[in-house]
């Protein structure tokens, strides 16, 4: 096989790399990848250079790899500031670092990708084997696998990879035939509390719209972009997206789009983005002009859930943290993440560290479980 090493997504057609990007997962599709790069939401400036691993056989893809070369540690969602500054504590440079996620966006996905047709396994190993050159070629401290599917651990620890625990709060879909079935499963306390929310929603004038695909026009995207903009000056964040990645993923990934927008006296005041692909729906960015008693809950948890039942969709992933989901249906699932660590003294200590943090975690999980909203157990 050959290998390619990529500085841009555009040197490998749409067909291309869309054969290798799965049914699953959207954020790994090339319409993605590129919105990111052409819209300068990634390269020099943000810290996210690309250099993506492809493998050919014949001017088939067979399998490809996206990868970044970080200069800090930010739009990751998966931290490592403790050991950036263990390694500048020790004179030692941390950064650069090689990263294979998707940028800005805390969503379990496939890393290694394969054409179906290819043998997985040769490929997957001839991915992180080049990866691992290509950190080494370009003086990198490390190689980090971010979000990695459950599926995918076995060829990361097989290759002595660290691997990393994280949690989110995934909602899943135990075959409702609507909303009041999903609310029949719950704690009574936790239904009333759902159903009181939602009611204050009417008392509040307040309409929502579900708008798919096609009835998606620019103007809901540039009201959601600014909405989007509401969110990061709240929390004090930084705008890591420009309104052109917005605009570009409504040009080309509409048909995986869902947005739920809220209106008032016939204003737009608030509005959710939603990807759906296979079986699986992600929330991605929120946003309000003003304060309104529950709207977060109805267009962030509510909506979608409502949106997935009707769809017949699995899983639900809201994004990352939010002890307040379990108390509306979401339950805390274990994320992955794989590290490779060059140098031999940090790798042992991060190594202890890393196990520390697993049994801590797992601790923390079973805590959760006398809080669960649900009556019995769910799958």
């Amino acid at each position: 096989m050959q290998l390619r090493i990529e500085s841009n997504i555009a040197a490998v057609s749409p067909t291309q790399w869309n054969s290798v990007s799965g049914t699953e997962f959207p954020f790994a599709e090339h319409a993605y990848l590129s919105a990111l790069e052409e819209s300068d939401c990634v390269g020099e400036d943000s810290g996210w250079v690309p250099c993506h691993l492809t493998l050919w056989e014949n001017e088939q893809l067979q399998g490809a790899l996206c990868l970044y070369e970080k200069n800090n540690g930010y739009g990751e969602y998966i931290f490592d500031w403790g050991w950036a500054k263990a390694y500048e504590q020790h004179g030692l440079n941390y950064y650069p670092k090689l990263v294979s996620a998707i940028p800005f966006t805390p969503a379990t996905g496939r890393k290694l990708l394969v054409h179906p047709e290819a043998d997985t396994s040769r490929v997957q190993n001839k991915l992180i084997e080049d990866a691992l050159a290509c950190m080494r070629e370009r003086n990198c401290s490390s190689l980090h696998f971010l979000f990695i599917t459950a599926e995918e651990l076995p060829i990361f620890t097989a290759r002595g990879f660290l691997i990393r625990n994280s949690f989110q709060f995934h909602w899943k879909n135990n075959n409702y035939r609507d909303f009041g079935e999903f609310l029949a499963t719950l704690k009574r306390k936790r239904r009333k509390e759902i159903l009181r929310e939602r009611r204050q929603i009417q008392e509040q004038m307040i309409k929502v719209e579900v708008l798919e695909g096609e009835a998606i026009l620019p103007q809901h995207i540039h009201d959601m972009y600014h909405f989007y903009l509401s969110t990061t000056d709240k929390k004090w964040g930084q705008p890591y997206l420009t309104e052109d990645f917005f605009h570009r993923i409504h040009a080309t990934m509409r048909k995986s789009m869902v947005l739920f927008l809220a209106y008032a006296d016939g204003e737009c005041i608030a509005g959710t983005i939603n990807f759906q692909k296979g079986d699986c729906l992600y929330g991605r960015y929120w946003g309000c002009k003003r304060n309104y008693r529950s709207l977060h809950f109805e267009l962030c948890y509510y909506q979608p859930i409502e949106f997935a039942i009707r769809k017949g969709i699995k899983l639900f992933e809201a994004g990352a943290q939010g002890e307040h989901k379990i108390q509306r249906g979401f339950l805390p699932e274990l994320t992955y993440s794989a590290h490779w660590l060059e140098h031999p003294g940090f790798r042992n200590s991060i190594a202890k560290f890393l196990e520390e943090e697993k049994h801590a975690i797992r601790r923390g999980i079973e805590e959760f479980s006398p809080h669960s909203p649900y009556r019995e157990s769910v799958p």
